[in-house]
């Protein structure tokens, strides 16, 4: 049986209109009434032609026609397919070659010899005839341009026959479109597994002559001598990195001690100062002074450091923070806020006139902690009425209850 393309004289890719175009060329070409001097042969040809023409203008016949081309071609598709490519394992053996030389029997020209032969069966199931397949080269071929590229291609190789001969059902003998289609299914379960057998058997065959390739053991051996230098010049570049590491380590350490035994001598010299200006004074003694002398010593100081340590964006008489000035401005004019002021004012009389009692009825030393203490008072009044505001709570539950210290930051600032 011929190719039916061939008999049209046309591509595998080609369209309707070119289908035509032959078809009319070669029908007026093979007419019986044209060739009445051979008009068996013309008659002959020209049945033919029409039969190629009306399976190729079916897009459902020359699907199929597609699909099983290579079977009809070699013998049907009901069994009688005979599959003339070549064996592959009779390959797998030393026994096909003889030694390594580019003589015909040699390894080179067997699997050269070989590999062209499946490429010509791989191309008469495809439509790309430009596609290009790497080539298995001789003994003198250069790795990277010829070696490397075959053995990258064939270790992947993904075969492009369709094995349409292996298919069980015919889906031309079909009842009904749901028995075709079920056809269609168990006919592509069998085709996938066909095509999956010859991968693993030309790439299990490619593996079996990498091994034995003489060309890709020299590759090995000079990638390995190349490794084993590159090695030996890391490591000798890492031994003379930590000489050097070494020798800038001993470096540093000698202006190190250098640089704390200096800063020693001066640590020293500005204790000697302090214990000389202040005297030898341990923390507990510090944290035992009374809170009456601590605002004696640093009241004034107190007051300035106060006015550049808190956010002026705080009320602490009603204890919120504000983001912008004009939030602040409007929270100062509102009802509530006049009223906590207020309040604020009245508790800080209060304990002012009762601090002012207790200090009369517990002498000198009490007296001055308490002008002290109501100095602050003071300065706190004189700071609300002028709208400046400090950062902490205010006892607000009640008249006699005592004031609560404004913060630890704020006693810390103090001192």
């Amino acid at each position: 049986m011929k190719c039916h393309y061939e008999l049209l004289c046309v591509k595998r890719d080609a369209t309707d209109d070119d289908l035509k175009k032959a078809y009319r060329k070669l029908a007026l070409k093979w007419h019986p009434d044209k060739n009445l001097d051979n008009a068996e042969e013309a008659a002959e040809q020209f049945k033919l032609i029409q039969a190629a023409y009306e399976v190729l203008s079916d897009p459902q016949e020359r699907a199929w026609y597609d699909n099983h081309r290579e079977a009809l071609l070699k013998g049907g598709v009901s069994g009688e397919y005979e599959d003339d490519s070549v064996d592959l394992l009779q390959f797998f053996t030393v026994t096909c070659y003889s030694g390594y030389g580019d003589d015909n029997k040699g390894f080179y020209s067997v699997y050269r010899n070989l590999f062209e032969t499946i490429v010509k069966e791989e191309q008469e199931n495809t439509k790309e005839e430009e596609e290009e397949f790497p080539t298995f080269g001789d003994s003198q071929s250069d790795y990277d341009t010829v070696v490397h590229l075959f053995y990258a291609y064939w270790q992947s190789f993904c075969t492009r026959k369709n094995f349409a001969w292996k298919e069980e059902y015919d889906t031309r003998q079909a009842s009904n479109r749901w028995e075709k289609r079920a056809m269609e299914k168990e006919n592509k379960k069998t085709r996938e597994k066909a095509r999956k057998e010859r991968n693993e058997l030309v790439r299990q065959l490619v593996a079996f002559i990498r091994k034995r390739d003489k060309r890709v053991q020299a590759h090995k051996k000079l990638v390995e001598e190349q490794n084993a230098e590159k090695a030996k010049k890391v490591e000798e570049f890492r031994r003379q990195q930590k000489l050097n590491q070494a020798k800038l380590a001993e470096n540093y350490k000698e202006q190190s001690w250098a640089a704390m035994s200096d800063l020693e001598k001066e640590l020293q010299q500005m204790e000697a100062r302090y214990e000389k200006e202040f005297g030898d004074r341990s923390e507990d003694e510090d944290e035992g002074l009374e809170v009456g002398e601590e605002l004696g010593e640093n009241a004034a100081d107190g007051a300035e450091e106060l006015v550049e340590y808190y956010d002026e964006l705080y009320c602490p008489a009603c204890n919120k923070s504000f983001k912008t000035d004009k939030a602040m401005k409007n929270h100062e004019k509102s009802k509530k806020h006049r009223e906590m002021v207020a309040l604020l004012r009245q508790h800080l009389e209060e304990e002012e006139e009762a601090l002012s009692q207790n200090a009369d009825e517990n002498g000198e030393e009490e007296e001055e902690a308490v002008r002290h203490t109501s100095s602050w008072h003071s300065l706190k009044l004189q700071r609300l009425q002028r709208g400046s505001l400090l950062p902490e709570h205010v006892n607000t539950t009640g008249c006699n209850s005592p004031l609560k210290p404004v913060s630890v930051v704020f006693w810390t600032t103090l001192r």
